[in-house]
């Protein structure tokens, strides 16, 4: 199985150079495939693995994943908490350093989601970011234009990589390098941790579900990292994986990915992430808008459909009823590798709810689904 994740189909900005990871060279000696991502290019899948294999080895095991095309920015100065805090939707003050949040820039205008992002709250004068790739430039830009005096907004996409360890047997690879493993989840080292003399930020996190950890090193460290990471895994059966296997993992989640599931057109509301908005603050970027389509509960809202027959949903397929009155759209589909059925997610009109039957059109073919609440699969507690 080799569909390509979503955002895999979206072209670089006209003249823009194709940009590469701090790995490139050592994907392209294990024979991955290669995709665009947001501009960058980066591997869906590697020679022998595949995305069923890599998949598994993650569900089942571990596997390593290169997300170095992540952005990251950084800001600081006196108040930089505060700042980010009301700019974007998650309430800072929820946590405290050293922790990570999830969390969303949104149009002050419209309530669209212009990226959702990880906050690393490393201190009240230091937020950490990681954004999308193909939305970093943006993120900052917004960043940089409400800054107020004394406050810095710097783009460091390209000084730091970024490598996912993601599986049941995560931590046993990071202790095999010396790495940190005993933290709460979204829980970060406060100090970069020193590995072979190199400074590296471990976050207890990931996208798959799965017990993992995101390793931040310097952009010049992470082919070392990544060469000793394939050790620690060999003898675990653990694989490489693409961003393939990536998509995979994340929809059987239900996680939203960017440009489908979330965007300038989906807001947090009908993409069930309220939980990501601190409703409560006195202001954030596109509040307003926001609080008014909660309060009407007019707006589509995000489902799950399982396939009960053959076929696989896809983005922007339409969601019918069996008479065929349309009641809403696929955002994101794929063939689970767990469960050997269709599964996707969807924007359904309010009043549809979990058990209903509906049909999705697939380039004419019609194909019964169930309504489910996600997660499609469960997982052991991350």
């Amino acid at each position: 199985m080799t569909s390509l994740p979503p955002d895999a189909t979206a072209l670089p900005v006209a003249d823009a150079p194709v940009r590469t990871s701090p790995l490139d060279e050592r994907h392209r000696a294990l024979g991955a495939k290669m995709a665009d991502f947001g501009g960058w290019q980066m591997p869906i899948e590697y020679a022998g693995g595949g995305v069923l294999r890599e998949h598994t080895a993650v569900r089942e095991r571990v596997g390593i994943f290169d997300v170095s095309h992540l952005g990251k920015a950084s800001v600081r100065g006196p108040g930089a908490a505060d700042f980010v805090n009301r700019c974007f939707t998650n309430d800072l003050r929820k946590i405290a350093p050293p922790k990570a949040q999830y969390t969303m820039c949104c149009d002050e205008a419209t309530g669209g989601v212009v990226d959702d992002l990880i906050q690393y709250f490393t201190s009240e004068d230091e937020i950490f970011l990681v954004p999308n790739a193909a939305n970093t430039a943006e993120v900052v830009r917004r960043l940089q234009a409400a800054a107020p005096k004394g406050i810095e907004v710097r783009d460091q996409h390209e000084d730091y990589g970024i490598v996912a360890v993601q599986g049941p047997r995560s931590a046993e690879v990071l202790q095999r390098l010396g790495l940190p493993t005993d933290m709460d989840y979204m829980s970060f080292t406060s100090a970069a941790t020193s590995w072979q003399g190199r400074d590296i930020i471990v976050l207890r996190s990931g996208y798959t579900g799965e017990k993992g950890f995101e390793l931040v090193p310097r952009w010049d460290d992470t082919p070392a990292l990544w060469d000793a990471l394939m050790d620690a895994i060999r003898d675990l059966d653990g694989l490489p994986c693409g961003l393939g296997a990536r998509d995979t993992l994340r929809t059987e989640m239900g996680y939203p990915l960017h440009g489908s599931d979330l965007s300038m057109r989906i807001t947090p509301n009908m993409a069930r992430a309220g939980w990501a908005v601190g409703w409560n603050k006195e202001q954030f970027w596109g509040k307003d808008v926001l609080a008014k389509q909660r309060a009407e509960k007019s707006c589509r809202l995000a489902w799950g459909l399982l396939a009960t027959g053959r076929g696989i949903p896809r983005a922007h397929c339409a969601v019918t009823r069996e008479d065929g009155t349309v009641v809403g759209e696929v955002t994101s589909g794929t063939m689970s590798p767990t469960l050997k059925q269709g599964i996707a997610l969807a924007l359904l009109d309010r009043g549809i709810t979990a058990g209903d039957e509906l049909v999705v059109d697939v380039r004419g073919r019609a194909l019964p689904v169930t309504v489910v609440k996600p997660p499609f699969v469960q997982v052991q507690p991350s």
